[in-house]
């Protein structure tokens, strides 16, 4: 692997990861458009590494709120307090299904659904689904006002996106819109819920790497770190920023379009 691709596919990583656009495939359609050469285990640690650290970045004084309200419930035995302190079990109780079915089903999903095509079908389809939960969405409640069920729900669709082309932003956007969340609050929870599956992802792969044989440079390795780590940042502040403006439809009709393209080109054998 050159830097240069090493660059590119740390650049899709930190944009797909957080935007509604499906890290995962684009990690499989931008290599194939491109001919890139299927990357090593150890690349894709640092891949995920790279977005968890903008995470940890972004998010930092929020989860040492969060973390300390989740201590001091546990201490005092109640769940009443602060919404930091709803949000710790908020984000436990919808992390459990995500982590169940990729203990489960990741190698499935990795090794079947794979295909640039199948990716493509479901990088558009997801797009129409997200479009009717956001059409559906009366933008009422609040991260305080969420209940339990809200979260297993969300956590539920968190799970779908062990898909290549659902997207895990995607997928817990298009489920708190579908629950009436305001938009601004439906991201914020995503990415604190995003926090725990992104770590956790990168440590069941790093058990791999000593098992992984492709020689690879460490610069190479470093470069695609740095490039999702702050394409990831930028990404974060990005959407943000952009929803309190505006709606999903940029991600929506992107994903149609760049689906339905991609699997023309697939069906008609075109690559660039």
């Amino acid at each position: 692997m050159s830097i240069y691709e090493s660059i590119i596919l740390g650049i899709v990583q930190g944009l797909g990861e957080f935007l509604p656009i499906s890290s995962s495939g684009h990690l499989i359609i931008v290599p194939y458009l491109f001919g890139f050469k299927p990357h090593s285990l150890s690349f894709d640690v640092m891949l995920h590494l790279g977005t968890f650290f903008a995470l940890l970045i972004y998010f930092f004084s929020d989860w040492l709120k969060i973390l300390k309200e989740g201590y001091l419930s546990l201490k005092e035995k109640t769940i009443n307090g602060p919404l930091e302190r709803k949000l710790f079990w908020y984000i436990l109780l919808a992390t459990i299904p995500a982590v169940i079915i990729g203990l489960l089903f990741e190698g499935l999903a990795e090794n079947t659904f794979r295909s640039p095509l199948l990716v493509s079908l479901v990088l558009a389809g997801f797009g129409v689904i997200f479009y009717f939960a956001q059409k559906k969405n009366k933008g009422v409640k609040t991260l305080g006002e969420m209940r339990r069920g809200d979260a297993f729900l969300i956590g539920l669709a968190q799970s779908i996106a062990i898909l290549p082309g659902v997207s895990r932003s995607g997928a817990t956007i298009t489920a708190a819109l579908a629950l009436d969340l305001k938009k601004e609050e439906a991201v914020r929870f995503s990415f604190l819920l995003s926090m725990p599956v992104v770590f956790g992802a990168a440590i069941l792969k790093l058990k791999d790497i000593f098992h992984d044989t492709a020689n690879i440079y460490w610069y190479v390795l470093l470069a695609g770190f740095l490039a999702a780590l702050v394409t990831g940042l930028l990404s974060i502040h990005f959407l943000l920023q952009f929803i309190k403006r505006f709606s999903f439809n940029l991600f929506i009709v992107y994903r149609i379009i760049f689906g339905m393209a991609v699997a023309g080109i697939f069906i008609f054998g075109a690559r660039l």
